[in-house]
């Protein structure tokens, strides 16, 4: 395919096609939400939802320092954020999140947020869990946020948009993965072939699974 030179940035040697990808997408989204969120390094963050973008927001986070909270209704993502950083796990179907993300952070809540769902109840908790002059960063598309203006206005909260990133923040997440040697490869569930879209997209519309990618031949 052919691209306009200044859209390009190299992707360095140590690191797989695969990897190039996701930086350029889920990954890449993941880390522009961060980087909203300014110096995560020491501090507490809920990451709701832990899909493609949710788990490598976790794996992102972890690397930089920060101790995550990782929230979704599905088990098997629950588990998988375990294995990349996550130090607890909470599945919203089996708690209120708001109660058992105070009972893990003695009661102040968190200061920092990553909503990547979308879903309005995740939302609606990830604002309950912040601390006061607390930080929410929403990535997820097609929610909407409600809150009661004098409630934020007490606790100083700030909400932030964060879509995609630039071509500047691609780079610096990609050096970074090299720097941390992060795993980005064991974050796609599925790989697939060219004549495999119609399988791929079948799996895809059920919403259900991890993150694939088309792998093409050498």
């Amino acid at each position: 395919m052919r691209a306009p030179a200044d859209t390009i940035i190299p992707l360095d040697d140590a690191l797989s096609f695969e990897t190039g990808a996701a930086v350029g997408c889920g990954t890449g989204t993941a880390w522009g939400g961060l980087q909203r969120l300014g110096d995560i390094g020491g501090a507490t963050i809920a990451v709701f939802g832990q899909g493609p973008v949710g788990l490598s927001a976790t794996l992102l986070a972890a690397a930089r320092g920060a101790r995550v909270i990782a929230i979704d209704p599905m088990p098997s993502r629950l588990e998988h954020a375990a294995r990349v950083g996550a130090e607890a796990t909470l599945n919203p179907t089996e708690c209120d999140v708001p109660t058992a993300v105070r009972d893990l952070t003695g009661g102040s809540g968190v200061p920092l947020v990553l909503e990547t769902s979308g879903a309005s109840p995740a939302i609606a908790d990830g604002l309950g869990v912040l601390a006061p002059w607390g930080k929410i960063a929403l990535i997820g598309l097609g929610g909407e946020v409600r809150f009661p203006v004098l409630g934020a206005h007490r606790l100083q909260i700030s909400v932030l948009p964060s879509i995609s990133m630039s071509i500047m923040a691609q780079r610096q997440c990609a050096e970074f993965i090299v720097s941390k040697n992060l795993d980005i490869d064991g974050l796609y569930s599925h790989r697939w072939r060219l004549d495999q879209v119609v399988e791929a997209y079948e799996w895809f519309d059920q919403q259900d699974a991890g993150k694939g990618v088309f792998l093409f031949d050498d």
